[in-house]
């Protein structure tokens, strides 16, 4: 283990700052959930354009995020955080006006280069919480950061679905307005976090976009963590991608529909990563509490695919509380690897596993949808995306337990 990163001390700044920028950027993201599949339908024709369209837009965004990510990674360990969370702020607000006003399919993907260009935040306040934070007590930042991204889909996806019933482009304006708001706040409130000292120069492979899976790749003492969180991000991706197509599909959801059900995840999220996070790691520790995360959520994936009726899933999502706690106990325990000047370098990086997993996930995930749209809506086969991501968690739990048992007879040898 990097004793850098064990020894390191918090440096100065407040959590609570980069914590209302992450709920107000979610705020906004939240917002368009429930309503751009349907947007997307406006400028085809027939579920499985849609289905397919709507795939390839959330995969032009994800590699975006990709080529991008691990830039402004770097770039926040060399400038500082601040001034890559404002550009990601205005970028945002561009990309959301940008769709607003399109009057075509054509447009919808000018939005999605530039949102995906400069979606930021979530990296950057990674490394924030990291750099502010002391490494015993980073799981529970990151878990405040996950608090705060559901917060904002507690608010977000329901007022976009009330908003999508009166106009389709409303949300978008308000996204728009709520991203703007944020970098007002971000210039005026937001403090630096990173010392002069513990920033790094500029280096090819820092910026270049297979840089950071490269050097992921090298972390041999981390290679089945990150092999564990590739597998959970990836299913993730998928559900994100396919939920609001997978609901209209298959229960005649609407936009409303779909903003009641991301605000119980909302919810869900809140209460496990806000209130009983920091018990939980108390009571089984961080390896222990990711093991059961993991296991709960491939066994929720399973009963998604299989639910006969929509208020099902409210039930699965409200049964499915420990997996909200997986992701920051699998990123506090890669995030003690690692010195505290490369901790933008390592979030961005993980962050292009996520941008991946946007760009394959959608693709593969809406064309299991499309090639299923045509089957009656309770056919099991409309489930086959939920079904593939439950594959991939059960991947990652036997990934998960052989690493943890190495590490520890490693230890024990030591």
């Amino acid at each position: 283990m990097n004793t850098s990163a064990t020894l390191a001390r918090p440096s100065s700044g407040n959590l609570n700052f980069v914590l209302i920028c992450v709920f107000i950027d979610m705020l906004g993201i939240g917002l368009i959930v429930p309503v751009l599949p349907a947007l997307v339908g406006d400028f085809v024709h027939g579920k499985e354009q849609q289905a397919l369209w709507y795939g390839i837009l959330s995969a032009t965004f994800g590699l975006m995020q990709f080529l991008f990510m691990p830039m402004v990674g770097a770039a926040s360990d060399r400038l500082g955080r601040r001034p890559i969370l404002l550009y990601s702020m205005g970028g945002m607000c561009i990309n959301f006006l940008t769709t607003a006003w399109a009057p075509n399919l054509a447009c919808l993907f000018i939005g999605r280069v530039i949102g995906g260009a400069s979606s930021a935040s979530m990296s950057v306040a990674s490394a924030y919480a990291s750099d502010v934070s002391g490494p015993e007590d980073r799981a529970k930042s990151f878990g405040k950061i996950g608090a705060a991204f559901g917060f904002g889909f507690v608010c977000g996806p329901v007022l976009g679905g009330l908003l999508g019933n009166v106009s389709l482009h409303l949300p978008f304006y308000v996204a728009a307005g709520l991203s703007a708001a944020n970098f007002v706040y971000g210039y005026f409130v937001v403090p630096e976090s990173l010392a002069p000292g513990q920033r790094k120069p500029f280096r090819f492979s820092d910026i270049h976009p297979f840089g950071g899976l490269a050097r992921l790749a090298r972390r041999r003492e981390i290679r089945g963590l990150v092999v564990v969180y590739t597998l959970v991000t990836f299913a993730q991706m998928m559900l994100q991608s396919t939920w609001v197509l997978y609901t209209t599909f298959r229960f005649h959801w609407t936009p409303r529909d779909n903003g009641i059900a991301m605000f119980c995840v909302g919810v869900a999220s809140i209460v496990v990563q806000a209130g009983l996070l920091a018990a939980l790691i108390r009571r089984f520790g961080e390896v222990r509490l990711a093991l059961l995360g993991l296991a709960s959520g491939a066994v929720t994936y399973m009963l998604y695919a299989l639910a006969t009726q929509g208020w099902m899933m409210y039930v699965f999502i409200l049964c499915n509380l420990l997996a909200f706690a997986a992701g920051p106990a699998l990123q506090g325990i890669i995030s003690k690897t690692t010195g505290a000047g490369e901790q933008g370098e390592l979030m961005g990086s993980l962050q292009s596993v996520g941008s991946l997993g946007v760009i394959l996930m959608p693709l593969l995930g809406t064309a299991l949808l499309s090639a299923a749209s045509h089957y009656p809506p309770q056919d099991w086969r409309l489930g086959g995306p939920f079904f593939l991501c439950a594959a991939m968690q059960a991947l990652a739990i036997v990934v998960a337990r052989r690493y943890f048992r190495s590490h520890d007879k490693a230890q024990a040898h030591a």
